[in-house]
């Protein structure tokens, strides 16, 4: 392994893309790009450099870049100058991993003592194998760097054995392992919340807060994923890297700087923290769906056993619902409820932070009955609500549950870069902060895999729910028992 020296933002680039003609690329991370070049965010000297195995002219493949990108750039962003320029920085190398002599083209393709960032867009199960090429053909140095996609392995075993792989040839500073949720503008306005605000810190902790819920919904169904979904499921595909992150950044303590390893450490502790499941936790405190035929989006969809390539009969998740403990003084006893599912109700990702009721009922009893909550909306809007108590108009003292609210889009003027665009950014500028380290992430796969297993062992079908529903009954019984229910 190469030891990695300091960023050096002189240095061309050339950020090379493995699967750059998937669904990936062309949806995100050519996108991503285009605005990282329009806004004067990458080097001048950049070049991108995609891969395939498709033997295409580099005219065909821009044809293709046309055809399949460029819808997903928002008009008001789009610059027919600008996106002339910006395919002149792109080119196109043909390339199946399995051939040796395929990593030397793309070495003379790409430009000597150039920055090179390898992204690998593709399966997991290839990372191992296209690093090692990498290497062989010499194109791995002090300045280079990987960024790895989710998810990373299907189990500990199996991410264990792909962070070794690769960290033969590439040390743990020049890998990034991205989950996209780390992007988004109010997941790192979060931290600013919690750390850069002092009349939120003394109530951070129990007893204060009573519950805290995470929900990642997604209006969609598995479209064209469904072969790669039916093998991973809503556990491995979202809570075992999305949500957690999530959860690590509102149960982190606070980080003695912002260096990456200094953050990274703190969500380290909050993953070895978390409480582990033996198979009467997993029977009583998680919740395994399965979207039905339904309703969504006012037209009828079809349930998951009637999707494209999806086995009859088989037992994928596409929802998890469960409560978590994290086992430290700040937060003893306080439930942690997270869930995610596709073809939910509507498209929706916040975190709640419920806070204790007054210990004694000073005023008649309101509908609800929850004084005060805070609510960080992630998407499909960027806001942050405290909801509080105030007197109702009029003779009594009646409560009525009111929201101060800080809509970022309008509270900020500046334009918000996307997720992957500042990832991206992230990436070129040597910035890890935002990114998995290696024991960062075996720790939570350490934490996931009982409950997988515990899923086998006990050999219950996914309970059934609606498309276009909120998941579940069982998964509002599990709040219910404790006195909560999800906030819609």
């Amino acid at each position: 392994m190469i030891q990695p020296t300091a960023p050096d933002t002189a240095l061309p680039l050339d950020m090379i893309i493995f699967g750059g003609m998937g669904d990936l690329a062309m949806r995100k991370l050519l996108p991503a790009l285009y605005m990282a070049y329009l806004h004067g965010n990458l080097p001048p000297s950049t070049r991108i450099l995609s891969t395939g195995r498709q033997e295409l002219a580099r005219e065909a493949y821009l044809a293709h870049v046309e055809e399949h990108s460029r819808s997903f750039i928002a008009s008001e962003n789009f610059n027919d100058k600008t996106w002339d320029g910006f395919l002149q920085v792109l080119e196109y190398v043909v390339l199946d991993v399995q051939a040796a002599p395929d990593f030397a083209a793309l070495g003379a393709a790409s430009r000597p003592g150039a920055q090179r960032v390898f992204y690998l867009a593709t399966a997991p199960s290839l990372f191992t194998l296209i690093c090692e090429k990498l290497a062989g053909a010499g194109l791995v140095d002090t300045n280079a760097r990987v960024v790895l996609e989710k998810p990373l392995g299907r189990d500990l075993a199996t991410a264990v054995e792909i962070n070794e792989a690769v960290g033969r040839h590439f040390a743990e500073s020049q890998i990034y392992r991205i989950d996209h949720y780390l992007g988004k503008e109010t997941v790192q306005n979060l931290m600013v919340l919690r750390f850069g605000n002092s009349i939120l810190e003394p109530i951070w902790r129990a007893p204060n807060i009573s519950s805290v819920q995470i929900t990642v919904a997604e209006e969609v169904g598995v479209g064209s994923r469904a072969g790669f979904y039916d093998s991973t499921g809503a556990m491995r595909d979202m809570v075992q890297n999305h949500l957690l992150q999530l959860l690590c950044i509102v149960a982190m303590e606070p980080p003695t700087s912002l260096s990456p390893d200094a953050v990274r450490d703190e969500k380290l502790k909050v993953l070895r923290s978390l409480r582990r499941f033996g198979l009467a936790d997993i029977a009583r405190d998680t919740v395994r769906g399965q979207y039905g035929h339904g309703v969504s989006g006012n037209q009828e969809v079809a349930g998951y056993l009637e999707e494209r390539n999806v086995p009859p009969e088989t037992t994928t998740e596409t929802f998890v619902a469960l409560r978590a403990h994290v086992d430290t003084w700040r937060w003893s006893k306080v439930p942690f409820y997270l869930r995610t599912g596709k073809r939910m109700a509507r498209r929706s990702s916040k975190i709640v932070i419920e806070f204790a009721n007054p210990p004694f009922p000073l005023f008649p009893s309101t509908v609800g009955g929850v004084a005060n909550r805070l609510v960080i909306e992630l998407q499909p809007e960027e806001a942050i609500k405290l909801q509080i108590m105030a007197k109702e108009p009029g003779s009594g003292m009646h409560m009525q549950q009111v929201a101060l609210n800080l809509d970022l889009q309008s509270a900020f003027q500046q334009r918000r870069a996307e997720a992957y665009e500042r990832l991206l950014i992230d990436v070129v500028r040597g910035r890890l902060t935002h990114f998995m380290r290696r024991d960062e992430l075996e720790a939570a796969w350490a934490w996931a895999d009982p409950i997988i297993d515990g899923w086998g062992v006990l050999g219950e079908k996914p309970h059934a729910y609606a498309a276009g529903s909120w998941g579940p009954p069982e998964s509002f019984a599990l709040l219910a028992r404790d006195g909560f229910s999800w906030v819609e």
